[in-house]
């Protein structure tokens, strides 16, 4: 992977937004939804970069913005929905690295992580060439490519599908809820609905699994919704 990087945002939509497109250009990414929780993370993970709400519960932006400053040397790309010049020179004395206000398309903010990881030093991080291709269970989804293989094997998939395979892929055995799963496909799929969730399982399944009815890579949780398996294959 290219970066680690720290999400610090407590739109847990958006922050899901920014995690796909991190995983997407090839990075690694970690997410928390206030600030004192982004200041723990940044301690215990030393990132390579952190992208900093400035609305935070608990601490606000600013707050971790100020103690980022005097206590890591992180790069700081911070967000927010506020574009007033006080609010940007502030962040921009605290010590921020670039900042860009709501809304803002995932293409600029990757692009902006870029430009700051290379300005900051950790070119040789960011620019490194790396395999963005996340695999797990059998299964291996190329985000820039925008392909699947299954044990090797093309896998033509719709593009909710293929978003709710990388989400799945990307942390494998972890239980997602059709919630959840509706919210990965809203880039693709706006008017779909939870319930639109299971045929999506139900389609990759006849994809993906030898026996649909007998599923082991895609597995149902009842009472939840569903996980992919990571040792099938």
């Amino acid at each position: 992977m290219c970066a680690h990087v720290l999400v610090a945002e407590d739109d847990e939509m958006q922050a899901e937004l920014i995690r796909r497109s991190l995983l997407a250009e090839g990075h690694t990414a970690t997410v928390v939804h206030d600030g004192r929780a982004a200041l723990d993370a940044a301690r215990r993970l030393a990132p390579d970069l952190v992208v900093l709400d400035l609305m935070l519960p608990v601490i606000d932006g600013f707050g971790v913005c100020r103690v980022l400053r005097r206590d890591e040397d992180i790069p700081v790309v911070m967000l927010t929905a506020r574009s007033e010049e006080d609010d940007v020179l502030l962040g921009l004395e605290l010590g921020a690295d670039d900042y860009i206000t709501k809304p803002y398309s995932p293409r600029e903010l990757m692009a902006r992580i870029r430009t700051v990881l290379r300005r900051s030093g950790r070119s040789a991080v960011a620019d490194r060439p790396e395999d963005p291709v996340v695999r797990a269970g059998g299964l291996a989804v190329d985000p820039v490519r925008h392909e699947v293989r299954c044990d090797g094997a093309p896998v033509d998939c719709t593009p909710a599908e293929f978003e709710i395979l990388l989400a799945m892929v990307a942390e494998p055995e972890r239980v997602f809820s059709r919630r959840q799963l509706l919210e990965v496909t809203r880039g693709t799929d706006r008017a779909s609905t939870e319930r639109a969730v299971d045929v999506h399982i139900m389609n990759l399944r006849r994809k993906i699994e030898a026996d649909p009815r007998r599923p082991v890579r895609l597995l149902t949780v009842f009472g939840v919704g569903y996980k992919l398996s990571g040792g099938c294959g």
